[in-house]
């Protein structure tokens, strides 16, 4: 079994990721600034070895690189990773111990969707700074791959979901009042018709792909894969599930987005126009062919798993039905 550093550790994907790379039997090492406990109370935690390590404070010395590849990981996994400069610095020493990186990477490097669902092979078109840079870094990694510098392989996750925060919403954004709304049978505007879609997954089944991955180098060092839920939701049909799983009908408008963008907060509304402009919808399959990914989780059971933690931690307001 392989000693793995899991770079960001504690987060969304790494807080399910690491028990099950604990559980496969390999010797974990989870770097982080240590200043959250993770999404999950696993038994497993208990095995896992800490380095308390500030990313952006050891890159600005130029040190970042040098300080993992010093840990001597067999392979490299990093959750955190959003500038090709802080991804040059990691490759630069790692090349010299002849370490596997494991990137995250997201579904936005591909931007709008041409013919849906995106396969990897489709161009990247990538907008805003946050896309443009992942997918710099994807182009990067790869390219020194097929150099022979480096061992990379990148998972890109869609919108992640899972027990510990809110998911993205039937309006595109973070905001859990359009739960409520939905679950008291309020009326809940959706900008323009409600067609444009989300691809969720949940974070468990993120980290089983990453796990796949590295239990099949041969299948995943040089490729890039999607980890997405098995397909996407319209905003429109994600709102009347989620209101038919509360119990009541849907009550449902539908404005220019320039209309509806008055309704909300200036946060809420870049956040939303973010999602519209991608309308992610991408396939799984390569994933499920060269990896044996299988979801256990659909779009909608993930949100409603995340919508009942809400729920039972008092993060959402329980239904008050209108009459």
């Amino acid at each position: 079994m392989a000693f793995i550093a899991v770079i960001g550790g504690t987060g969304h994907i790494g807080s399910f990721l690491v028990p099950r790379l604990l559980e496969a039997g390999h010797r974990v090492i989870c770097v982080s600034r240590r200043q959250r406990t993770p999404y999950t109370d696993h038994s497993a935690w208990a095995l896992v070895e800490h380095a308390i390590i500030d990313r952006s404070a050891e890159e600005a010395h130029g040190h970042f690189g040098l300080t993992i590849a010093a840990l001597g990981a067999d392979v490299v996994i990093d959750l955190t990773c959003y500038t090709p400069e802080s991804a040059a610095q990691l490759v630069n020493a790692l090349t010299r111990a002849g370490t596997w990186l494991v990137h995250c990477g997201t579904i936005w490097v591909h931007g709008p969707g041409v013919e849906v669902p995106t396969t990897e092979d489709e161009p990247r078109r990538p907008f805003g700074e946050y896309s443009r840079r992942k997918a710099a870094i994807e182009r990067y990694l790869m390219e020194e791959t097929r150099a022979g510098r480096i061992a990379a392989t990148v998972l890109h996750p869609g919108h992640l979901v899972g027990p510990g925060w809110a998911p993205i919403n039937p309006a595109g954004n973070f905001n859990v009042q359009v739960f409520e709304d939905l679950a008291a049978g309020r009326n809940v505007p959706l900008p323009n018709l409600g067609m444009e879609t989300l691809h969720h997954v949940h974070v468990d089944d993120v980290a089983q792909a990453f796990a796949l991955a590295l239990s099949q180098p041969d299948a995943s060092i040089g490729e890039a894969f999607h980890v997405v839920s098995p397909r996407a939701m319209t905003l429109r049909g994600y709102a009347e599930r989620m209101a038919e799983w509360f119990g009541v009908p849907a009550s449902i408008t539908f404005l220019a987005y320039d209309d509806w963008r008055r309704g909300v907060t200036d946060r809420d509304a870049a956040i939303t126009l973010d999602h519209l402009r991608h309308s992610s919808n991408c396939s799984m399959e390569k994933a499920s062919l060269k990896l044996g990914y299988a979801p256990r989780y659909s779009s909608l059971a993930a949100v409603q798993e995340s919508v009942a933690w809400l729920l039972e931690r008092g993060r959402m307001k329980r239904k008050e039905t209108v009459s």
